[in-house]
């Protein structure tokens, strides 16, 4: 995944629980500062389109669902560049989608310990019914978390089925689906309607649709051990045809780092010396216990000046 976000970068120089809709986005002048457009991807606005056809083949397709947004905010642009499922742990039903936050979070490190301009921008979420507005309940959540972003602003995007209407701005349409756009600031008392255009790019989150279910598995422990150690580096790998998540621990000697190597079965720990990739069996299930007791045995094999007692494979 190295050097991905150059590719596109030089092309370029939730939550509502009612169905009842907020008051509705007007054509009113924004501030000189304010968002004036969104341009999507062609991937990510491919994503979006597939993925609710999916969805409405599924099992759960009647409950709504959910995509962040990730990208670039510039002078009265949003770029979205990727577009993150709210996961198969989502809170939802036929009037309401609450994200699984874990999954969104570590999606995030991911994207952004490559290029730490990418930032959350918005989100998007359907509509079982034919409201084209967001919801009273959007609005109660959504001026509030906008208030985290950048410039105190958002983009937002209503999905719905059947809508049957000349082409506006705000809108794309494709089959009997539709995306309707909006932004909301923080102190704004309803959405406005966002111009849409779509160029050229791929969405980088589905460079990480092989490893989903293994991101979803193990999100809450992976994003702890973020939070305990300052350097976690993150890669997909291949291994026999099949995609791993591969996690480097920074360890305090020089050019050495415990690694993990996450499948959809199964985890596996690697000391890597700089010069030697030794394999360790922790006996231990759980993978936040695992590394704590393979530091700590690394860290008495440091103290001692002893060879490591470890299972070599």
């Amino acid at each position: 995944m190295l050097g991905w976000l150059n590719k596109i970068l030089s092309w370029w120089q939730r939550r509502g629980v009612t169905a009842t809709p907020a008051t509705q986005a007007a054509p009113v002048s924004p501030p000189s500062s304010a968002l004036r457009q969104i341009t999507l991807s062609a991937g990510v606005a491919r994503t979006l389109f597939d993925d609710y056809a999916d969805h409405r083949q599924s099992p759960r397709g009647d409950e709504e669902v959910g995509w962040i947004l990730l990208g670039l905010r510039l002078d009265g642009e949003a770029i979205a560049l990727a577009a993150v499922p709210a996961g198969m742990q989502r809170d939802a039903g036929t009037a309401h989608v609450w994200f699984d936050s874990e999954v969104q979070e570590l999606a995030s490190r991911l994207f952004r310990q490559h290029d730490r301009r990418l930032q959350i921008i918005g989100i998007v979420h359907t509509h079982p019914g034919n409201l084209r507005w967001p919801s009273e309940g959007d609005w109660q959540g959504d001026h509030h978390w906008v208030a985290q972003l950048r410039g105190a602003e958002g983009v937002f995007a209503i999905g719905n089925v059947g809508l049957r209407a000349d082409a506006e701005p705000h809108v794309q349409i494709e089959s009997d689906m539709s995306f309707c756009w909006y932004a909301l600031g923080a102190e704004d008392r309803r959405y406005r309607t966002l111009p849409v255009q779509v160029k050229a790019g791929p969405d980088f989150a589905q460079a990480l649709r092989p490893v989903w279910s293994i991101i979803e598995d193990h999100a809450e422990s992976l994003n702890r051990l973020c939070r305990l150690f300052a350097r976690v580096q993150f890669k997909v790998t291949e291994e026999g045809g099949k995609h791993l998540l591969c996690v480097g621990i920074a360890l305090a000697e020089p050019d050495q780092q415990l690694r993990l190597l996450l499948s959809e079965v199964q985890v596996r720990y690697y000391w890597d010396s700089g010069s030697e990739l030794i394999a360790i069996d922790p006996q231990e299930p759980d993978l936040e216990c695992a590394v704590t007791l393979i530091l700590a045995e690394l860290t008495k094999v440091a103290r001692d000046r002893q060879s490591p007692v470890l299972v070599r494979s």
